[in-house]
């Protein structure tokens, strides 16, 4: 099984990088978000890998981070998430802002992405709650764990929304806020602290 590969960049498609390792080219499908962050023709790269095996295909998925990699493992486990959808979610979402979006409940920061119907986002919100057991990230880093949201969380997030900002945006605030703040936070300080965060 091949994890990771280290190569030069050969070609950019719409949804996927061709990664010259030692003479051998490898298709690599990637969220669009990958494809950027792991740079031009002709740069050096690394990305990490996961192989999708059906009756009728072979792909080899790519990611910039082994973060990455690891939500979209999760995603194809949710019944009607194939690779595709997945990686639709990727380019949508940075990891943390998935991470968010689950542990807050809001299906339609999921919805967001390409081919993702509310029924469909609703069913990824509710079936990966259980396996990342409502834990944030941090949307900068995009991988480590801070705490588990706070009561008020979820009301804070549509507080925000409801003033006119992105889910993305008001998820990322309420989080921030909510790890400064601590347990115990009330409702109205969380959402006046996420409005700094988000000012910022």
């Amino acid at each position: 099984m091949i994890a990771k590969l280290t190569g030069i960049i050969d070609e950019i498609g719409t949804d996927n990088i061709v990664l010259d390792v030692q003479g051998v080219g490898y298709l690599v499908f990637a969220s669009s978000r990958t494809i950027t962050a792991v740079g031009g023709v002709g740069d050096g790269a690394t990305i990490y890998t996961e192989m999708q095996v059906s009756e009728t295909d072979m792909r080899l998925m790519g990611f910039a981070s082994g973060s990455e990699r690891d939500w979209f493992r999760l995603l194809i486990s949710v019944q009607g998430v194939g690779g595709k959808v997945a990686l639709a979610i990727l380019s949508a979402l940075e990891p943390g802002e998935i991470s968010l979006a689950i542990a807050t409940a809001d299906k339609a920061m999921v919805a967001r992405a390409n081919g993702v119907g509310p029924k469909l986002a609703l069913r990824i919100v509710n079936e990966l709650k259980d396996k990342v057991g409502g834990i944030a990230t941090d949307p900068i880093a995009g991988g480590g764990a801070i705490h588990a949201p706070s009561n008020n969380s979820a009301d804070a997030v549509s507080a925000l929304q409801n003033l006119g900002f992105k889910p993305a945006e008001a998820s990322a605030a309420v989080a921030a806020a909510d790890a400064e703040a601590g347990n115990g936070v009330t409702l109205d300080t969380l959402v006046r602290l996420a409005l700094k965060k988000a000012a910022r």
